[in-house]
């Protein structure tokens, strides 16, 4: 640790918060504006690195280097146009979850188109011309080119300046961040200042992309590796502060660069690897953030949105014959074992669905009558799942108990984690719980010795009298439809009914006595709970578990769930489970490129049943029956939501 190698790993810091700062840029425009969390920003910055190695090698690696550069950052600008105008413009007006799914598609999309025009091989660019050697500092050498990165960062802060405030096009998006529905009663065209918006992000981030060229190989997880730093870099500094954005990247970057620089450092007899809090610690900043204040360094506290989407209808309770049909399709699962059983996959593959239906439905119960979005609901999910597996294997605990136990442990991670996220609303809340679910799943990778580190823990197999699947299978449907069944009866208790009356008006609840943060405190207890036992019914299905199951994919992957399925309907998480596990496994293994297909039909989904699978079902039955619609009872249709049958 000597002072030369400090001052080379902050200009390392500096160079990598300008790259940071022009993904996070444009990100933050555009979320700013468009109120849209976008997803596939990540994959405009792949997008920039992969045009950049082909148009600069079509053009020649010496003079046509930074032309091409330019080319490629334009040309992700004007694909995001494209989206923008063929795809996002038509759900402007849809709530904020349904624009992440649709993005959440664009992601799988691109990334098999990428897949197929480029191949799944790195790829690493030419060197930039004038930028291929060091210089020496300190008696150290540092690359040339990160000195011009270093530059660049100030360069893109200060046009962007220029841009925002010497412009009249930068007022109006200056005033689109503040109150865009203002904007558009002045009869300005909001249409096409989103359009212009969404294609100057892009092309930031695009630019952010190209220019790492030199630096790193074009590779396929760069998307995903890419967003999550992107979404810290914008809530740290603020949603639409530009100023802020770079604050937040070079903040990100030079706590990274001294975690690397410290290494391992021995405090109280005890070696702490800092170089391991690289993977999380611009998670733990913006959890820090959030908590404190909540819209960033440099943010201001978000005007609420003027639009009021359709009224929502009252909880209802099943009827009759919803209830024996029910019972009838409860029959027919568990009879299922017996008519497949001469293709075990099908057993195997029901067991998936099953615990991705409790997975989503867990989801449900915070996300449609407690109004509370959360990108990191993986988290109990996976403490579940390694709960059991370490109850089994280093205590010896019975696989019986530990089914038991291990939502329990779960249940304690959202006690923690819920006492802070109910402090927060939308997407302040979204991105405090995956901070702490990044946070979870960096502790569960690198603790080796306890949880087995990026293998995982195996060999965590059901007792003897379920080793058949058939058996197993008979648990998880017994202990998921009581899940499920728990969950539904819950929400017609008085705690639902307050729990529903909290998200539709904190005011008028905190008026008439109900203790709304306590009661969504209490739902993310109960949620995680059940996420926990779906984790460990996952865990024991498989034998064994590894960190994938606390990812940010983990999240995605239930979010999208409830979403296909209808977040206005008690049925929609599980019939979003059912289907888009069944499509995930059906197209990948018809097809090589089964992300592009996936992402089509959520596309299609998203735009053709806005409400989701079983809220167009719920409809369509509605119509065919005379439109009937049910009224809940007196004492509680104030506190009464959208969620029915």
């Amino acid at each position: 640790m000597s002072l030369s190698s400090l001052l080379l790993q902050f200009l390392t810091g500096l160079s990598s918060a300008s790259s940071l700062f022009l993904v996070g840029a444009g990100l933050s425009l555009i979320f700013g504006v468009t109120r849209i969390v976008n997803f596939a920003h990540g994959s405009f910055f792949m997008l920039g690195v992969y045009l950049a190695y082909t148009i600069v090698d079509r053009l020649g690696g010496g003079v046509g280097y930074w032309p091409g550069v330019v080319l490629a950052a334009l040309a992700v600008g004007v694909l995001g146009a494209l989206i923008e105008m063929v795809l996002l413009r038509r759900i402007y007006k849809s709530p904020e979850l349904f624009q992440l799914l649709a993005t959440f598609a664009l992601v799988l999309v691109i990334k098999d188109v990428v897949l197929y025009l480029w191949g799944p091989d790195e790829l690493l660019g030419p060197r930039a011309p004038g930028f291929k050697g060091s210089i020496e500092i300190l008696g150290r050498q540092f690359p040339t080119y990160d000195l011009f990165l270093i530059v660049v960062g100030p360069v893109v802060l200060g046009l962007l300046w220029l841009l925002l405030t010497r412009t009249r096009w930068g007022t109006l998006v200056r005033a689109a961040t503040q109150d865009r529905e203002m904007v558009s009663a002045l009869g300005i065209n909001q249409a096409w200042l989103f359009t212009a918006v969404f294609a100057l992000g892009a092309t930031l981030a695009g630019l952010g992309g190209a220019l790492q060229l030199p630096r790193e190989p074009a590779t396929l997880v760069l998307d995903l590796n890419t967003i999550g730093a992107a979404f810290v870099v914008v809530v740290v500094g603020g949603m639409g502060s530009i100023p802020g954005a770079y604050a937040a990247a070079l903040l990100l970057s030079e706590i990274k660069a001294v975690c690397i620089w410290l290494g391992v450092v021995n405090i109280l007899g005890y070696d702490v690897s800092f170089s391991k809090l690289t993977l999380v610690a611009d998670f733990v900043v913006m959890a820090i953030v959030l908590v404190w204040r909540p819209w960033g360094l440099f943010g201001r506290p978000q005007a609420p949105s003027r639009y009021v989407g359709m009224a929502e209808e009252p909880l209802r309770r099943a009827s009759k014959g919803y209830a024996w049909a029910m019972a009838a399709f409860g029959i027919a699962l568990m009879a299922l074992p017996l008519v497949t059983a001469d293709s075990p996959y099908t057993t195997v593959l029901m067991i998936d669905l099953l615990v991705a239906a409790l997975f989503a439905a867990s989801l449900h119960f915070i996300m449609g009558p407690a109004g509370m979005h959360s990108f990191g609901h993986a988290a109990y999910f996976g403490l579940g799942a390694y709960g059991a597996a370490l109850l089994v294997k280093s205590s010896g605990m019975p696989m019986e108990l530990a089914l038991v136990v291990a939502p329990l442990v779960a249940a304690i991670g959202a006690f923690v984690y819920g006492w802070f996220a109910v402090r927060l609303s939308g997407v302040y809340l979204a991105m405090l719980t995956l901070a702490f679910a990044q946070i979870t799943w960096a502790i569960v990778y690198q603790w080796d010795a306890f949880t087995g580190g990026s293998n995982g823990l195996t060999g965590v197999w059901p007792s003897e009298w379920l080793s058949d699947k058939r058996a197993y299978y008979w648990l998880t449907l017994v202990l998921v439809a009581a899940g499920i069944l728990l969950l539904r009866r819950v929400l017609f208790s008085p705690f639902g009914y307050a729990l529903r009356a909290g998200r539709d008006s904190v005011l008028r609840a905190d008026a008439i006595g109900i203790d709304v943060k306590r009661m969504q405190w209490t739902a993310f207890v109960i949620a995680g709970t059940a996420a926990g036992l779906a984790g460990a019914l996952f865990a024991f299905s498989k034998g064994s578990i590894s960190p994938e199951t606390l990812s940010v994919d983990k999240s995605v992957d239930g979010l999208v769930m409830v979403l296909l399925g209808g977040v206005q309907t008690l049925a929609g998480p599980v019939v979003g489970a059912v289907t888009f596990s069944w499509l995930h496994d059906t197209v990948a293994r018809n097809t090589d490129y089964w992300r592009a297909m996936l992402g089509a039909i959520i596309l299609i989904l998203v735009l053709l049943f806005p409400q989701g699978i079983a809220g167009f079902a719920k409809q369509l039955f509605e119509r065919a029956t005379g439109g009937r619609k049910s009224v809940a009872p007196p004492s509680t249709a104030g506190a009464s939501g959208s969620q029915s049958t």
